[in-house]
């Protein structure tokens, strides 16, 4: 039956559609994604964003174009360019095939099949390759660095609807490939794609099969950052209960492996659903909602609760009482590794993320560094050679890592982090924030944005943009909420900042791909949002002459 309704469909975008208005009644039609998959030959534009490729499987993510992307890295190590080599970390195409690659993916349509194709184009090339099956992006970091391996490709698009899939590459660090990586496979691939290349299957001669969750384990044991018998004995001997939506993800059995089993830990959406019950699969504020309803339940002390994206790079947290969001969490677990463990260093932390950091770390003494938005940006700070290097990287947008740890942001770290956090502080993580705002501030941290004329997209609305950050010098004094405020500082790292004299902010950025202009604001009050985000969209207007 679902055969012949997949005939009526031309392409695989109507079909998706079709598919995800009704997951439970049109499920049958992943057989006709499949086939667009393989008989699609249109080529894709391939841009790699702040996370890698991404694309609508059957669309624009075919087999075809996954042939040719791979296709464009391995034409790259040949090339032996100098620059990309050093951002590599490898000397030559010779060190990249002997220390070899590993290749997985998490838990999407198609994502074995994908990978296979991978791993014999690698290994026609005479490449060592592991294969990972289903893994977790934090780790594939960790496994780049117990295994020496050269690099990783992890078959993800994070976060994103089922109809998506994905492509990331990682060198030698284990962190996000930089632009001197990306920009060589994304002219390269787009080449080969203006070609009309087309490319039949490679399929390896043999799959090695690995275990990355061992190696994730062994790494996060070495590097100490985390006290795991302190974490183990707090679940095994306290009166806690956790609870970890896995939303149908890699991540699942991970956590378990870990800390070991027990009757202490429930884990929520474990199975397999390429469709991911119809939702969006983020750590969002609306998919806690089994979470806080277990830790309702449980009538423990102690209790901790996540959410975690597919590929395990985006945590969210509650306690039962409240959600905590990595706006706050980050500040958190700063001040839990700098003042209860005693790591220094500095704060790395997104630019469009709160200032509630910023306060604690000046009454600490750190100085924090922000950055632009994309978790590759934190590596000079996550690198153990750095000579500033963070205690914590976070960004609002739910990824974190940690001093010694992973240079991907890490879901499954920051879990582990927060139940040694409870075990330590003997208080819950409403109650710890509730303990850090009375002492350094209270913030309020909210995001928006506006769409604008599409013709505007890119270049064009980064200059009209680009005023606002001579209109609001430093000093300038403005209304807001019927409250004069002074320009305190302006950061110009990834659109324009404006920090006022009390604390709060506004944040002006344009996107790089929409028509839109993103808002990001920090009030002092609840209230106070409001008056911020009128203001931020009253200057927007202005820069464009709305």
């Amino acid at each position: 039956m679902a055969q012949t309704f997949a005939k009526t469909y031309d392409n695989a975008a109507s079909c998706w559609k079709a598919i995800l208005s009704d997951v439970s009644k049109h499920r049958g039609l992943l057989s006709a994604i499949d086939r667009f998959a393989r008989e699609n030959t249109a080529p894709a534009k391939i841009v790699f964003g702040t996370s890698g490729w991404r694309g609508e499987i059957g669309s624009d993510y075919t087999f075809n174009n996954v042939r040719v992307v791979i296709s464009a890295i391995i034409e790259m190590f040949k090339s032996g360019e100098p620059s990309v080599m050093k951002a590599m970390g490898v000397a030559d195409f010779d060190e990249i095939r002997r220390r070899g690659v590993i290749v997985g993916h998490d838990n999407r349509f198609l994502g074995h099949d994908f990978a296979l194709e991978v791993l014999g184009r690698l290994q026609n090339e005479g490449i060592k390759t592991w294969y990972a099956g289903e893994a977790a992006t934090p780790e594939f970091s960790a496994g780049i660095e117990m295994l020496h391996a050269a690099c990783s490709v992890n078959l993800t698009p994070s976060h994103n609807p089922a109809n998506y899939s994905g492509f990331k590459f990682n060198p030698s660090d284990g962190g996000p490939a930089g632009a001197e990586i990306t920009a060589n496979i994304e002219k390269i691939a787009n080449r080969m794609l203006g070609e009309s290349l087309l490319l039949e299957p490679v399929m390896p001669v043999h799959v090695e099969q690995m275990d990355l969750t061992r190696s994730y384990l062994q790494f996060i044991t070495e590097r100490k950052t985390l006290d795991l018998e302190r974490i183990r004995d707090f679940v095994n001997s306290s009166d806690c209960f956790i609870c970890v939506d896995n939303v149908h993800g890699a991540t699942r059995g991970r956590i378990e492996r870990i800390l070991g089993p027990g009757n202490k830990i429930r884990y929520l959406r474990t199975s397999d659903d390429y469709l991911f019950g119809g939702i969006a699969p983020e750590p969002s504020e609306k998919n806690m909602k089994g979470v806080e309803t277990n830790l309702a339940e449980s009538g423990a002390k102690f209790r901790v609760g996540a959410i975690m994206d597919p590929d395990g790079d985006r945590i969210r947290y509650s306690d039962g009482a409240r959600q905590i969001p990595m706006n706050y969490f980050g500040a958190m677990a700063f001040h839990f590794l700098h003042v209860h463990k005693g790591i220094p260093g500095v704060v790395a932390k997104s630019v469009g993320t709160s200032n509630f950091v910023n306060a604690i770390a000046e009454r600490l003494g750190v100085p924090v560094k922000e950055t632009r938005v994309g978790f590759k940006n934190f590596r000079p700070y996550l690198l153990q050679t750095s000579g500033e290097r963070a205690i914590v990287a976070f960004e609002e947008s739910d990824g974190i890592s940690a001093y010694n740890n992973t240079l991907e942001k890490d879901a499954l770290f920051g879990l582990l982090l927060a139940i040694e956090m409870v075990a330590v502080t003997g208080k819950n993580l409403g109650e710890y924030l509730d303990h850090l705002m009375e002492e350094f501030g209270y913030y309020y941290p909210d995001r928006s944005g506006i769409s604008v004329d599409r013709s505007l997209v890119g270049e064009p609305l980064i200059r009209k943009l680009s005023i606002i950050k001579e209109q609001y010098k430093k000093g300038t004094v403005t209304e807001i909420g019927g409250k004069t405020l002074a320009v305190k500082d302006v950061v110009t790292v990834d659109g324009t900042k404006v920090v006022f004299d009390d604390g709060s902010w506004l944040m002006i950025r344009p996107s790089g791909t929409e028509p839109k202009v993103r808002f990001y604001i920090e009030a002092r009050t609840e209230e106070g949002k409001k008056a911020i985000f009128e203001a931020a969209e009253r200057i927007t207007k202005e820069a464009l002459g709305m």
